[in-house]
């Protein structure tokens, strides 16, 4: 059975690219462009996995994140930053992600950073 991802990021480059890469491996089963949006959809779709963008309007990766983790205490996150973000690296994971994934997203480091999160 594919592990079922859902992708939230403000940039529909970067969603675009994400689902490139994801597509084949894995099922995207749903996008969100903003942490308000992400939690909605996260208990419409149940994914097994959500890749979050840590720096979203309305409601940024990290408060989205604490909400999801807060209602699913089993949800698997891993977030999606550029380098330099460190502190809010820390923040995330404190608020219950799992992994990160930094900008120019590359295929073996995203898959890998899923393997990791979602044993086969």
């Amino acid at each position: 059975m594919a592990v079922r991802v859902m992708i939230a990021d403000d940039s529909e480059f970067m969603r675009s690219l994400l689902r490139e890469i994801l597509e084949g491996e894995y099922e995207v089963v749903g996008e969100a462009e903003n942490g308000v949006e992400a939690v909605d959809l996260y208990g419409e779709k149940n994914p097994d996995l959500v890749m979050m963008d840590i720096v979203m309007p309305i409601r940024n990766g990290i408060e989205a994140t604490t909400e999801i983790t807060d209602g699913d205490p089993g949800a698997k996150v891993i977030m999606c930053t550029s380098v330099g973000q460190e502190e809010k690296m820390k923040e995330a994971i404190k608020a219950g992600a799992q992994g990160y994934i930094t900008k120019p997203f590359q295929k073996p480091n995203v898959l890998e950073a899923i393997d990791d999160v979602v044993p086969a």
